[in-house]
This record gives structure tokens, sequence and C-alpha cells, in this order.
């Protein structure tokens, strides 16, 4: 796979298809690239371009450790200026739960880069809140200042990361556990001043301002809440359209989005006819 320097970081990417207009998705979690491949292959098969990467800290990219801004706003920074590079702006940007927060965020951030924007399994509410704040940086926040970068590399993400690449560990080791700790809390504050948003990472008024066609497939469970997919299209309103799969919410904390796959050629086609219709009105 190739690798590209963004913004001082090394990242690891790969672009689905050989022409037509560009598209960016994004998985959720902190998963790798595989997580979107093959909604990508199926995209690009319609005619698209299709590019997809791991974050920092996801993946193959590098580890690095941003405490000016919150976890997603330096994924949209990277992801600006990765296609930047590319020459591949303006673009479609999509992505599931923390793709989906990027995409927004990047929506906000770059609005001129943006023809449109696919969005699904939207996070939000007060319980999504508390659990992914402690999923993605309490629980590190808690092992760096029990027993430093050593107890980071044995917990969770990290410790999955320094076995898909031992240099990793070398990395993690040599990181000035302050500046860990301090990366963590910036982080988790960034989620827990969304305990009252429409979604995580966005205002309702910051949501307003977002003008490009978009078109939404809510989630099903405790963390990625239908009403909150339906909100966000309500506040949206003439710019969106509401594509609901899983019409029946389940009470669990988390649905694995393994569960998805089966129905995945379904929500492929859903954003395919969506770009096609789009792109139509779009000035080239």
């Amino acid at each position: 796979m190739p690798h590209m320097t963004v913004r001082g970081h090394s990242l690891n990417y790969k672009i689905v298809g050989n022409q037509g207009p560009w598209v960016a998705l994004t998985p959720g979690g902190h998963r790798g690239m595989d997580g979107v491949e093959s909604l990508a292959e199926t995209i690009a098969s319609a005619g698209y371009r299709v590019l997809i990467h791991d974050r920092r800290n996801c993946g193959l990219s590098d580890m690095a450790f941003d405490d000016s801004q919150s976890e997603f706003d330096t994924w949209a920074d990277d992801l600006h200026a990765m296609m930047k590079e590319l020459n591949a702006l303006p673009a479609y940007i999509g992505g599931s739960s923390s793709g989906c927060r990027l995409s927004l965020k990047f929506a906000l951030k770059y609005p001129q880069s943006v023809k449109a924007l696919l969005l699904w399994r939207v996070t939000g509410g007060p319980f999504a809140v508390n659990r992914l704040q402690h999923e993605y940086y309490g629980k590190y926040l808690e092992a760096a200042e029990k027993g430093g970068m050593a107890e980071v590399c044995n917990t969770g993400h990290y410790q999955e990361q320094c076995a898909l690449n031992p240099a990793n560990r070398k990395v993690l080791m040599a990181t000035d556990v302050k500046h860990f700790i301090n990366t963590m809390r910036v982080w988790r504050t960034a989620f827990l001043e969304s305990a009252q948003t429409p979604v995580i990472g966005a205002t309702e008024a910051q949501l307003k301002s977002i003008t490009v066609p978009t078109c939404i497939v809510p989630g099903n469970d405790n963390t990625h809440p239908l009403r909150v997919g339906r909100h966000l299209n309500e506040i949206l309103n003439r710019i969106s359209e509401l594509h609901i799969m899983y019409p029946e919410h389940q009470d669990v904390d988390l649905i694995p989005g393994e569960e998805w796959i089966p129905r995945e050629g379904e929500m492929a086609a859903i954003f395919i006819d969506f770009l096609k219709r789009v792109g139509a009105h779009t000035p080239a």
C-alpha cells in the first residue's frame, strides 16, 4: 500500500477505481481502511475514484498526538491535505460513526471542498458521549496515569496497534507521558462538550451552516440511535435525504459494524443513486 507524508506524518492509503469523480470514505471507531474497502470497491465500480486511508493512530499510519484540537479535527485536516495533494478536491465525503464525525467536521472546516456528504451510523446523545469518551480516551488516560506509556502499550487499541506494527511500541514509549495525558484530556473534552448537541462534534448552528446535499443512513443501537439520524435530517432539512435501513431500534450499547455487512450492497446502491442524482446537478 502507498504511503503519503501528510502534515509531517506518514499515512497509509489506497485509491479504488481509476477514473470518475472523487469520493473519500472513512470507517468507524479506530478501524483501519479495510473497514470500508468493500463499500469503496462497489462505489468505484459505478464510475468513481474512492480514497480510503488509515487515519493517524489507526491501521498502518503513523502514531501522533496533537493536543491542539479534537482528534476528529486533526483527522479532517489530514484528509483535506491528502486530497489536496492528490488534486481530488472538491469531492464527495463520507463515513460511518467516527468517520461520520470526520466528514461533518470536514464540511464545516472546508465547505468549498465538499460536493456532498454520505453519512451512516450517526453518533449522538449522552449515552454515546459517555460511552465513547471512555472507550477512546478515558481508559488510556487512566492507563497512562497508572503505569505510564508502558501501560498504554498494553491497553486496548494501542496494544492492538503495537501487535500490528512493533515500531508503534517504540513511538509510544518515546512519547512524553504528560503530553499524552494532556492530549487524551483534550480529545475527551471534545466529546464531553457534545452531550447536549445533536451529533457528537457539532452544534445545531454549525450543522445548519452546511449547504451541500447530504445522504443519511441512521444506525440502530444506543451509540448510533435512529433518532439522532432522524434529527440530523430535520436540521439539514431541504439539503438532506433520509434512508432508514433498520427501522427497529435495538436497546444494546453497540451493534458491531460487521452485522451491517449483509446489507452493504443495499447501502451502496442508496449512495450510488444519490451520487448520480447529485452529480447530474453539480457543475463540472
